[in-house]
């Protein structure tokens, strides 16, 4: 079975590890405004990067993604930036590894890599071959950039999925975590269960897999633990949105304060879950909430 390398020490030290919280939410509380490239600020605005993973850090996650989550050469073309995969992701990955690295203790780098957009054939027009091309190409910058390991994310077609994980394996020699987002009723938008994921997925040896986004925190931690009910041993995460998005103020505002997903964690974690973090709307505090509940549950055992 793969390993998750230096996660796997923080695991086993403390029983989880905490993982950050969203990019996004920061960035666009930073000035980035919709329908930019969060990608590019990886190098115009390196500081800002960084100083969000510090954060995460110095709110007490073991482990920050990359900003790469649409540094796939398909959704960077949304931008006339295709041809600048390699560029991006591997600034993307150095920006974390800057933050990491002064953290003053364990610090884990996962390089972030979200869907392509794309259906693939014949429900689309992507290919197999293209699809596992694209993670590859990806991969290999973040791998050049210094992260840890690769995490491929908010997966909802499980043939994506797959595609992404034989190209990122082949690639280079890091471990591969995955996750799905299960957004309608319990599904994924594919109308995949976290039981069919754990099921089929973990037939290729993920260094660990599980629940990510979603449409809210219910049908997140219940996916996790059915992952976790299928997992045979492989680490799951549970990375939910803060809640769920209203609209207010022209912006989308998420309702879950910081002790509501300090409660999630407790719960994710009592479910089977060892990596465990936040998604969408989430913040640092939701992070600091969370590493103290994590903590004190910890305690009890």
């Amino acid at each position: 079975m793969a390993t998750l390398g230096k996660l796997d020490e923080i695991i086993s030290a403390q029983g989880y590890a905490l993982a950050d919280g969203a990019m996004g939410t920061q960035l666009f509380a930073a000035g980035l405004e919709s329908g930019d490239s969060p990608e590019r600020w990886n190098l115009d605005r390196p500081e800002t990067i960084q100083d969000v993973h510090r954060r995460y850090f110095e709110a007490g996650s073991d482990l920050v993604l990359t900003n790469s989550f649409g540094g796939n050469r398909f959704r960077l073309a949304l931008h006339g930036l295709e041809d600048r995969v390699g560029e991006l992701n591997r600034a993307a990955a150095a920006n974390a590894r800057a933050a990491a690295d002064g953290a003053g203790r364990a610090a884990v780098v996962a390089g972030s890599m979200g869907p392509t957009g794309e259906l693939l054939e014949p429900l689309g027009a992507m290919s197999a071959p293209a699809c596992e091309e694209a993670f590859a190409e990806q991969a290999r910058a973040l791998a050049a950039g210094g992260v840890d390991l690769l995490w491929i994310e908010t997966m909802s077609d499980l043939g994506e999925a797959e595609a992404a994980m034989r190209g990122a394996g082949a690639a280079c020699d890091l471990p591969v975590a995955v996750t799905m987002s299960f957004d309608t009723a319990g599904r994924t938008m594919m109308g995949v269960t976290g039981s069919d994921m754990a099921r089929r997925l973990g037939r290729l040896g993920p260094a660990a897999m599980g629940a990510n986004c979603g449409a809210n925190l219910a049908d997140t931690e219940a996916a996790a633990a059915a992952i976790a009910a299928e997992a045979a041993g492989i680490p799951v995460v549970c990375k939910p949105n803060a809640g769920v998005p209203e609209w207010s103020g022209g912006r989308l505002v998420y309702d879950g304060a910081p002790e509501v997903m300090a409660a999630g964690a407790v719960r994710a974690r009592r479910a089977g879950a060892v990596v465990i973090g936040a998604c969408c709307g989430s913040t640092p505090e939701h992070i600091a909430a969370m590493a103290a509940a994590l903590g004190n549950e910890a305690g009890l055992r």
